[in-house]
Parts: C-alpha cells; sequence; structure tokens
C-alpha cells in the first residue's frame, strides 16, 4: 500500500520548471528574454514572434505542435522569426510585459504578438481565426506567418 501511495505521489508531482517538454517556463524573466531576444533578431534582422499561453492550454501545445511539425510552416518560423514562448498562468502572470504588448491576453490564448527587432509591435493575432475543427489551418498559419515576416515591409515591394 505504501508503495501505492509513493508511485501516485510520483505521477501527481507538477512538473518543474527545468522539464523540457513544458512550452513554458513560469519562472522565467520575460523582460530579460524579449529584450535579449531583440538584440538577435535585430542581428539576424528576423521578428520576434512571441506565443501566449500557458503549460494548461492545449491550443498553446496544439499550435506549437503544429508550426513545429509541418516542414514548411517550421521553416517559415525559423527564417523569419525568432519564437518565444510567453507564460501566463497563476504563477506568473507577465501583467507588467502584457500591458506593453497591448495587453493581447483579451484574445484567448494562445495569442500570437509579432515584434520587429526594435521591439515595436506589429501585430497580434487572435489564434482561433487560425484554427480549423480540433486544430489549425495550415493556409491561414502560413498567410500569418508571411503576413508578418520582415520581408513583407521591404519599402521595394510598395514602389508604384
Amino acid at each position: 500500500m505504501r508503495f501505492l501511495i509513493i508511485l501516485a505521489l510520483l505521477f501527481s508531482t507538477p512538473v518543474f520548471a527545468g522539464d523540457s517538454t513544458r512550452l513554458y517556463n513560469p519562472a522565467a524573466n520575460a523582460e530579460k528574454d524579449i529584450s535579449a531576444l531583440l538584440l538577435k533578431a535585430k542581428a539576424e534582422k528576423k521578428h520576434v514572434l512571441i506565443q501566449v499561453g500557458g503549460n494548461w492550454c492545449i491550443w498553446c501545445y496544439r499550435f506549437n505542435a503544429f508550426v513545429q511539425t509541418d516542414t514548411l510552416l517550421k521553416q517559415l518560423v525559423s527564417d523569419n522569426y525568432l519564437y518565444y514562448h510567453l507564460n501566463y498562468s497563476k504563477e506568473n502572470k507577465n501583467l507588467a510585459v502584457l500591458a506593453r504588448l497591448g495587453y493581447p491576453q483579451r484574445f484567448g490564448f494562445p495569442v500570437m504578438v509579432v515584434l520587429d527587432a526594435r521591439g515595436q509591435r506589429l501585430h497580434t493575432q487572435n489564434s482561433s481565426l487560425l484554427e480549423k475543427g480540433n486544430g489549425y489551418d495550415d493556409r491561414k498559419v502560413k498567410a500569418f506567418l508571411q503576413a508578418w515576416s520582415p520581408a513583407a515591409f521591404l519599402p521595394e515591394l510598395y514602389k508604384e
């Protein structure tokens, strides 16, 4: 009986922040992380794609898996963005960061925020508009990633 209780406790213990199977780290210093990403984005001529959500959010995991397992979407993210998972949970809601990002949580979770390399918010994406059935629509996600990529902001594309 004691053995069963110990097993139950082991399997019911929350996963620690260092667990690589978790997308979000409630203990992360989001301000510091995003500042470092912005420096890197500037050097690499990329944007920062922030996925706001939490380890409690099944749709957050679905979106991440969707873009990481589809070859084209994964390449679009890799070529154009630095991808960051910003935690929103009872342990750490990151309210100050979210306020600076224009309160994206108003759209539910996950919600994507695109920043340019200067830290200017370019777009907030309600992820429900990218859904299809119990997952995501590859055409809609591709269009979103392309529309907010650095290449979409090249002035030569808009000369008349």
